[in-house]
């Protein structure tokens, strides 16, 4: 219904549209005052190389060294992408937000 009251939004998407799994966010207030969050995903580490120990000159699978030797006590916090907010922005999505954990919170007390 188009009238004078009312006002359609159409979504355009880029061909390259691909939403990204983040398990978390770094960032802060920057010198304008906007919002600054750089999503990232957090894993361990994936090793460069591992070495192996033979048995009858065949590879077993007991790593004897991980290069690099920290991996062990390291984590990745690979980030692919942010986005900077201003105020009202901010507002609007943690207003959004709000309202989907609420409607999320409502569903899984249903089960």
């Amino acid at each position: 219904m188009e009238s004078e009251e009312h006002l359609k939004v159409k979504y355009k998407f880029d061909k390259n549209y691909n939403p990204k799994y983040a398990n978390g966010a770094f960032g802060g207030i920057n010198p304008l005052g906007e919002i600054i969050m750089n999503f990232y995903l957090e894993r361990k580490p994936i090793p460069h190389s591992t070495t192996l120990k033979l048995k009858d000159k065949m590879p077993t699978n007991e790593v004897v060294e991980f290069e690099p030797k920290d991996l062990g006590i390291s984590m990745i916090r690979f980030i692919d992408t942010g986005v900077i907010l201003n105020y009202e922005v901010a507002k609007e999505i943690h207003r959004f937000l709000g309202e989907s954990l609420m409607e999320l919170e409502k569903a899984l007390n249903k089960k």
